[in-house]
């Protein structure tokens, strides 16, 4: 089992959030990429936040979205596509969601929302 699995949320969530507010996001735009992968609502996500929960647990009674099949690439050097463990592929696709919330994607190609016809 990794270490990950039993770490906190809410230990890594401000390294999110700093990672995304240094390049001009905003701490409501990483909710919001968390809250699209876990079906939780704000207040949801901040209980979670205020009791610690493990990532195991987080994403235990989470409920992925649909569309995270379309989340591909890299997190460091891992192809999330191809990650095995089911449990480190949720992680690894919110890593993905983070970096990409970072690199300055916009939020709709983020949160794979659909392409609106012209």
């Amino acid at each position: 089992m990794s270490r990950i699995f039993t770490t906190s949320v809410a230990s890594v969530y401000p390294h999110y959030v700093t990672k995304a507010e240094r390049k001009g996001r905003t701490r409501a735009e990483v909710d919001e990429v968390i809250t699209w992968l876990t079906g939780y609502d704000q207040k949801a996500l901040d209980a979670h936040l205020a009791h610690g929960t493990t990532f195991e647990d987080f994403f235990a009674r989470a409920e992925i979205n649909p569309n995270v099949s379309l989340i591909t690439g890299t997190v460091c050097g891992v192809r999330v596509e191809e990650v095995e463990d089911p449990l480190m592929q949720q992680i690894r696709w919110l890593d993905k969601l983070v970096d990409e919330l970072a690199k300055g994607r916009p939020m709709s190609k983020v949160l794979r929302s659909a392409v609106p016809s012209a």
